[in-house]
């Protein structure tokens, strides 16, 4: 869904002759409108907001995809926060240095991030948070395959917990990717907090080996 808006008086942003998109993003497992973040976003000065209501898990973002096709050098890309543009912390820096190479900045209205602003200081910043990312890749890579060699040595059971198997696992995963909560997929499967997590971040680690 695209909302457009109308202004009686040019943007600043419409005078220097660039545009703000906005996006946003409700998650399935909520029950509270859309609506609050699509006003956020037009109070920011965005002529055009994409939305849609899907899990963050999902690779499936059409309207995110249509947003940034939409995007043309100069123009910028506006967030109420962060997460709600992007799944992962990997996804979020490969595409924030994507959009400063097409000279397309990216700004949220809680202050987190503006490229605009930071001028030549953007790529820098950026830099860092790749580093930062990086390194926390490697420290998950290395805790998950700790983990799978502890759970192997062990026949699967990690200090007495309960024990899963493939077919349970499985099931973590495709329920997560349904938009359900963490909550909600232990009422349906039985299956500690903890131990969901740690599916769901071995998981991730897989799929960004994969892709990598």
């Amino acid at each position: 869904m695209t909302t457009h808006f109308k202004r009686s008086k040019a943007l600043l942003s419409e005078k220097s002759l660039y545009k703000s998109i906005g996006y946003a993003r409700q998650s399935t497992t909520k029950q509270s409108s859309i609506g609050g973040q699509v006003q956020a976003l037009k109070d920011a000065g965005c002529v055009v907001v994409f939305q849609e209501t899907i899990s963050s898990a999902s690779k499936e973002r059409q309207q995110f995809k249509i947003a940034l096709s939409t995007l043309e050098e100069g123009d910028e890309i506006v967030f109420t926060k962060l997460d709600r543009g992007f799944r992962n912390q990997r996804e979020c820096i490969n595409t924030l240095n994507d959009l400063q190479d097409r000279g397309i900045h990216v700004r949220t209205t809680d202050g987190m991030i503006n490229t605009r602003a930071l001028g030549k200081f953007a790529p820098i910043v950026i830099g860092l948070l790749s580093g930062l990312a990086e390194v926390e890749r490697q420290m998950i890579i290395e805790r998950t395959n700790e983990s799978i060699e502890y759970r192997k040595a062990n026949d699967g059971n990690l200090g007495g917990r309960p024990k899963t198997n493939d077919k349970k696992e499985k099931l973590v995963v495709r329920l997560r990717k349904e938009g359900n909560s963490y909550r909600s997929i232990r009422s349906q499967t039985g299956i500690a907090l903890s131990t969901i997590r740690r599916i769901l971040v071995e998981q991730e680690t897989i799929e960004e080996l994969v892709e990598a």
